[in-house]
This record gives C-alpha cells, sequence and structure tokens, in this order.
C-alpha cells in the first residue's frame, strides 16, 4: 500500500471517529417540572405518547430516594418509546438511575470534574446566559450542548438573569458563528406556542420547553403544536 492510500484510510479513520463521537443532541427539550397537577411519571407519559425524543427530568421537591423511584418510572416510560432521558443536576443519583446524560443548570460547576465522573458515555448539557458564558463551557471541551436563557420572563426558574430576546439570540450565533464556536444552542425560559417558529429563526439549534407544556389545559396538543415547528 503507497502512502497516499495510508494518509488516505488514515484520514476516513479520524472522520469517522469524529462523527461517533458527536452524540445525538434533540432540537426539542422537553422538561418535567415541579408544581404541577400531575406527576413527573405522567408528564413524561403525555410527552412521549405526543412525540417526545428527549426527557429531561427536572425536580427539587422529592428526597434522592423519592427521586430515584420516580426517575426509573420515567426511564422505563422513555425506553419503551425510544427517548433519550436526561436528568438536571443530581449526578450523584447516576449509579441508581437509568438516564442517558445530565444537564446542569449551575454556571460555574467544575464540568471537567463532572465529566470525569459521568465518563463520556454520558450527555453533558450546560445552562448559559451570555456570550462569556458559552465560551466557558465551549473551551472545556466536554459538554455537548448549551441551554440558553432565560429568553423571556419564566416562573418555572426563577433568577435575576438578563432576557435574552430574539436579537439576543441572533447576536450569540453570530457571534458564535465568528468564532467558530461548534456547540448546539437551545433557547430556554419562558417559551410559549407562538414564539417557537421565531426563535428557530434566529438560528438557534432549537429549544427546551417546560411550563407551556406542563400548565396548559392540553399538554399533549400542546406539546405537538411546539414540535412540529422544529421538525
Amino acid at each position: 500500500m503507497n502512502l497516499c492510500n495510508i494518509l488516505v484510510r488514515f484520514n476516513a479513520i479520524r472522520i469517522t471517529q469524529f462523527f461517533l463521537m458527536k452524540k445525538f443532541i434533540s432540537r426539542f427539550h422537553y422538561l418535567t417540572q415541579d408544581h404541577s397537577n400531575r406527576s413527573h411519571v405522567k408528564q413524561a407519559q403525555i410527552a412521549c405518547e405526543a412525540g417526545a425524543n428527549w426527557i429531561q427530568y427536572r425536580c427539587f421537591s422529592k428526597t434522592d430516594q423519592e427521586m430515584i423511584e420516580e426517575i426509573n418510572q420515567v426511564a422505563a416510560i422513555c425506553d419503551d418509546w425510544g427517548a433519550t432521558l436526561i436528568l438536571t443536576d443530581h449526578y450523584h443519583l447516576l449509579n441508581q438511575v437509568d438516564v442517558q446524560g445530565i444537564h446542569l443548570e449551575n454556571m460555574e460547576a467544575d464540568f471537567k470534574a463532572v465529566r470525569n465522573l459521568i465518563t463520556d458515555e454520558k450527555t453533558l448539557g450546560a445552562s448559559a446566559n451570555s456570550m462569556d458564558d458559552i465560551k466557558r463551557v465551549y473551551n472545556t471541551g466536554v459538554v455537548d450542548y448549551a441551554g440558553c436563557g432565560p429568553f423571556s420572563i419564566t416562573r418555572t426558574k426563577p433568577n435575576n438573569y438578563p432576557l435574552v430576546g430574539l436579537e439576543g439570540y441572533k447576536k450569540l450565533i453570530s457571534q458564535m458563528m465568528d468564532e467558530h464556536i461548534d456547540l448546539p444552542l437551545l433557547a430556554v425560559g419562558g417559551i410559549k406556542t407562538t414564539d417557537v417558529k421565531f426563535l428557530m429563526e434566529t438560528g438557534v439549534y432549537g429549544v427546551a420547553v417546560s411550563a407551556a407544556i406542563n400548565l396548559s389545559d392540553d399538554p399533549g396538543e400542546a406539546f405537538r403544536e411546539m414540535y412540529n415547528q422544529i421538525r
């Protein structure tokens, strides 16, 4: 085999390895939530029946043992429907639950340390509010996607961060392109059905939604209405 053929094969292997390393990230992240008149299990069941392929279990109202039991119930539903299950923050439970990844809401988290704990097999997501946050997350080299917000006023996760808005996402996407930051960026926080089309037009990778679905009279229909604007 001559040198040219060796180089071609070597580059093909490198390209294949690169794509194998890339994890699947849905364009529509559905989050369960506390303070709904439906349990997290019921919320996940409704979302999966409506077509969800990505469920993020977000609970801060239960003990570890209560969450372990509930997460595994949600995991069984996700397995039945072929949906990815992500756990918000509680990575210390990973060895007791069947989930495919972790989303960290603490923007100051030690992402490399968490990656070492959860291994490369798991998906790792991070929250962000500004370009500086996005850069810091990206430069760790261990985060698979970032949820950036809040887009608008949200009561699901009260905070004092500046609202990003449509123009803010356009600016962030432009800056990311200029600086060659290849990281899926999802809009999150206070997103309503009527916002989805306009958010996708800003260039964001996708959206993450909770209350607009969970607090609606017909969450299944609300999910489908939003999801159909992204697919």
